[in-house]
């Protein structure tokens, strides 16, 4: 199982959304597709998704086409887009959705509708940004499909939801091992949930790989201004800063011999993004 993207190029006129773009989703993996404002993200979950159509290259679902109608029925896209009509009720979109999605449970659909209080007879144009979002989460967990792509799943929701939601695609992640791709600015929330990141930046692929290898590869270094700068000859920094005189940085690579009055710490998966982001925007 898997979802490939290969040498995929999207343009819309003169602007360029994805460069060439290669990568590999693989099935049964939690992954995050990171990058800012931008870099592509919703460009690539919607070429999946076939709701948009590569201007070059290729794309596979299980090794099939992705625009054929059989990889289509193996994969939800939850995204800011609404694909039904906006003046439908909730409980009719609900039981409409059985008939896109062959492994559509109605009967979880209504318990989520009841957890979440979703109002099943409110028009979806009525609901409030969050409850909107709730109506289509609601519809991605209980699809089961193979492949869930959430694009930005938590927007507007306050924090009781999003830890009930979070909590909900675990246990959803875990009984099915459906593979989720998923894109967030709130990756300090779901860094706990995300085992593989692919980091994405103006169109083309920065960093694909496992997200304890991205955040073991990379480290903060702190202390006196003179020390650190001696230190840092020579390797991959990041990013850095100065207060005073101290100074602090991020670094990629192999600590080494650390000299007496630096201090090392880890960096977790927000705080590598947002080091890598200020390297990128240096070069």
């Amino acid at each position: 199982m898997s979802i490939e993207l290969k040498n995929v190029t999207k343009r819309f006129g003169q602007v360029e959304a994805l460069k060439d773009v290669s990568v590999t989703f693989a099935g049964g993996k939690m992954c995050g597709l990171l990058g800012n404002n931008g870099a592509g993200k919703s460009t690539l979950m919607s070429l999946v998704a076939g709701r948009i159509y590569p201007t070059a290259g290729e794309i596979l679902i299980d090794g099939e086409p992705a625009d054929s109608n059989r990889a289509q029925g193996k994969l939800f896209l939850m995204s800011e887009g609404n694909l039904f009509p906006e003046d439908m009720k909730v409980k009719t979109a609900m039981n409409l959705a059985g008939g896109f999605y062959p492994g559509y449970d109605k009967a979880e659909a209504e318990a989520l509708t009841e957890r979440f209080e979703l109002n099943a007879k409110s028009k979806i144009n009525k609901l409030s940004t969050g409850y909107g979002s709730i109506f289509k989460l609601v519809l991605a967990l209980a699809c089961n499909a193979p492949y869930l792509l959430l694009d930005e799943p938590v927007l507007g929701l306050d924090a009781q939801h999003r830890e009930m939601f979070y909590k909900l695609l675990l246990e959803k992640y875990a009984a099915n091992r459906c593979a989720v791709i998923f894109s967030t600015h709130l990756i300090y929330e779901a860094a706990n949930l995300v085992e593989h990141a692919v980091v994405i930046r103006k169109g083309r692929i920065l960093k694909d790989a496992p997200v304890e290898e991205l955040t073991a590869g990379a480290y903060t270094v702190s202390g006196p201004a003179a020390a650190m700068d001696e230190y840092l000859l020579g390797r991959t920094v990041l990013s850095e800063s100065g207060i005073g005189g101290l100074k602090t940085a991020a670094v990629e690579g192999e600590p080494g011999q650390v000299p007496t009055g630096l201090e090392i710490t880890g960096l977790n998966l927000q705080d590598y993004f947002i080091a890598l982001m200020e390297k990128e925007d240096r070069t």
